[in-house]
């Protein structure tokens, strides 16, 4: 006989690493056991912790909602959950509590409600939230077997050697600085599809290409190294690229005021994730939504353009 609950499989291994689990009145923690025939197994699902966090209301650009999900072409600059680092900045996290109230799917936890999948903050563009646990399952059950397909649009420096193809790694924390991430040996592997749709020229230099990325894998950082990888680190990036000044120094355009402003103006990584496609967790539709380039990434591109 088996048995089905609504919990996913991330948090009956936490709820097991917890000691919450039971064999004949006996706690075990190791999730990965052989279940024992004729054996009671008693779960301890405890009371959802109250949220912590203070609901800031501030503006959204909701693209879509109902009873399920939202969403949100997130704006360059908002954080998407708190963390430590965030100390007491409001995140997508706090606004969402102020517009969903106590209807946030509980399944990320007291710090991530409703959040299916994360964008960095300083990347503009698409995310998902899910207001139930059940569409946070059939969301992030897409995720896993890639039937969820997210587009991102990034500006890089130069070009790659192959106008398309894959970019197959392992990542991992970079051994020492911390708050990068590095192409590896091991770690987890990731996966990601490029495409140059636009090359920018001057001077006979290829200066930079707008790049279409689509995610197989969603590991933290992943298109930003994948691209530096590649030897095109994307605009802006104060992580993985080695400054706007340089890379404008030795394409020749650190004279370009037009250019030299529009870097100025979109003091972030010049990357936004312009499409998402699902299939909506009630209704069982393909639902597909794109979000336009913000006002930065237009002036940047178009000074890009002059530049020919």
């Amino acid at each position: 006989m088996s048995a089905q609950c609504d919990l996913s499989r991330s948090r009956l291994q936490a709820l097991i690493a917890e000691g919450r689990l039971q064999v004949n009145g006996n706690p075990i923690s190791n999730a990965a056991g052989k279940v024992i025939g004729g054996a009671v197994y008693v779960l301890a699902i405890p009371e959802v912790t109250p949220l912590a966090l203070t609901p800031v209301t501030m503006p959204l650009d909701i693209l879509f909602e109902d009873d399920h999900l939202l969403v949100i072409n997130k704006q360059a600059g908002l954080t998407v959950h708190p963390a430590s680092s965030t100390g007491n900045e409001p995140t997508l996290v706090h606004a969402l509590l102020a517009h969903c109230g106590d209807s946030l799917s509980g399944i990320g936890g007291v710090a991530r409600p409703g959040i299916v999948h994360r964008l960095d903050k300083d990347t503009s563009g698409l995310i998902l939230v899910a207001k139930t646990d059940a569409a946070h399952q059939h969301l992030s059950a897409q995720l896993k077997d890639r039937s969820l397909s997210r587009t991102y649009v990034a500006f890089a420096w130069g070009r790659p050697k192959a106008l398309s193809g894959t970019v197959d790694t392992f990542l991992a924390r970079h051994p020492k600085i911390r708050t990068r991430m590095a192409v590896t040996e091991d770690g987890k592997q990731a996966r990601t599809h490029y495409q140059v749709i636009r090359q920018f020229s001057a001077g006979g230099l290829n200066i930079a290409s707008e790049i279409e990325c689509k995610l197989e894998t969603g590991r933290t950082h992943q298109i930003r190294v994948h691209l530096a990888h590649l030897g095109c680190p994307i605009i802006g990036d104060p992580l993985y690229g080695k400054g706007d000044k340089e890379f404008s120094r030795r394409y020749g355009v650190a004279e370009d005021a037009a250019l030299q402003s529009a870097l100025a103006q979109c003091q972030r990584q010049a990357l936004h994730a312009r499409e998402i496609r699902f299939i909506h967790p009630q209704s069982k539709e393909e639902k597909t939504f794109v979000a336009h380039l913000p006002t930065d990434i237009t002036n940047l591109s178009e000074c890009l353009k002059s530049l020919a």
